[in-house]
């Protein structure tokens, strides 16, 4: 590590803990936040690899976490971000092999020049995968692989909100693969004519004057038994107690941020339905067999065209405090970070 530099630039937390509060994932100034600053350079330890930063992505759960909104703690002083890619620069005892390659990784700090992650949350990236698939190569899609697999062994048909967001069009591209029928929901009937060719069976607007009226009847007829769920809103409740016996609604993530009642709890007993949630690392960690099998499919995906990751803009990493709020305003597509 001799010829690298002391420090390495990067966007940290000016605050730790849990903030107490629940407002969901929007960001009306991140400077409250988050600030630039120099932090000494990271040296890897056993399994662990040194990453020089190419691109990290922007996920609703990075925006969470820096609000003390997420499931684990932020820690005061140290960077933020979840997912990216870059080069391995060096390595730790057991790692090496792993030096000079690009990767796809998820880390604590990904939102930094240089950063440390253990070498098992890498993913080597063939040459064919750009940049941009392999910082959004792990938490969208692998999310994507685990919900349609609860999805896939409880019927065949499903619901799912958030429809025409990056990870509802790799869900889509999943459910279409494995013969599966999808109710999709949106907030703007203009993504449907997109969605429909993704493979979407229904695509419904929640803001409609009729959705329920059409929610129910499309229920009927294709009986879904999950409803995988980006949003959890009023709106959430309503399409679940639509839905047929032994319905599981699987919340993970809370992009409306109001607080609601539950109107039909007794559904819970007398419909043998069930509300739970959906976190990416301890499915990780009990799927930990499979996971380079579905590392070789994600990859496969991308370089062939098959799933790509829609940019929406570009920002350049000294300029994530002042316009990190303004980019999430664009709805379509990722924000990319980059050095």
């Amino acid at each position: 590590m001799s010829d690298l530099p002391n420090e390495t630039f990067s966007v940290i937390q000016k605050l730790d803990g849990y903030s107490g509060r629940s407002e969901g994932p929007m960001i009306d100034d991140a400077a409250e936040y988050l600030s630039d600053g120099m932090l000494p350079m990271p040296k890897p330890g056993k399994g662990q690899v040194l990453i020089k930063l190419r691109m990290a992505s922007v996920n609703p759960s990075d925006l969470h976490f820096i609000k003390g909104e997420y499931g684990q703690p932020r820690v005061q002083g140290a960077a933020a971000g979840f997912e990216g890619c870059g080069d391995v620069v060096a390595a730790g005892e057991g790692a090496e092999n792993l030096v000079g390659q690009r990767v796809s990784f998820v880390t604590t700090g990904a939102w930094s020049e240089y950063c440390v992650t253990m070498a098992m949350m890498c993913i080597p990236l063939h040459p064919s995968v750009k940049d941009e698939d392999g910082a959004a190569q792990i938490v969208n899609p692998l999310t994507a692989v685990g919900m349609v697999d609860i999805a896939e062994k409880n019927g065949d048909c499903f619901v799912m909100s958030a429809a025409a967001s990056q990870l509802g069009k790799l869900m889509l591209g999943l459910a279409k693969d494995k013969g599966l029928k999808t109710i999709c929901l949106v907030r703007r009937m203009d993504a449907a004519e997109g969605l429909k060719a993704l493979g979407a069976t229904v695509v419904l607007d929640v803001t409609a004057a009729d959705f329920d009226a059409q929610f129910a009847a499309a229920s009927r007829e294709l009986k879904p038994r999950v409803f995988l769920d980006a949003v959890t809103d009023a709106i959430s409740e309503r399409v679940f107690t639509m839905m047929p016996n032994r319905a599981r609604w699987v919340s993970y993530g809370k992009l409306n941020p109001e607080l609601f009642s539950m109107t039909q709890m007794g559904q819970l007993i007398f419909q043998s339905k069930v509300i739970e949630g959906f976190w990416l690392t301890p499915w990780m960690q009990a799927n930990g067999a499979e996971m380079p099998r579905f590392a070789k499919e994600l990859q496969t995906r991308f370089a062939d065209g098959t799933w790509k990751t829609d940019v929406a803009t570009y920002l350049p990493l000294r300029d994530v405090v002042s316009g990190l709020a303004a980019a999430t305003q664009i709805k379509d597509g990722k924000i990319m970070i980059t050095p």
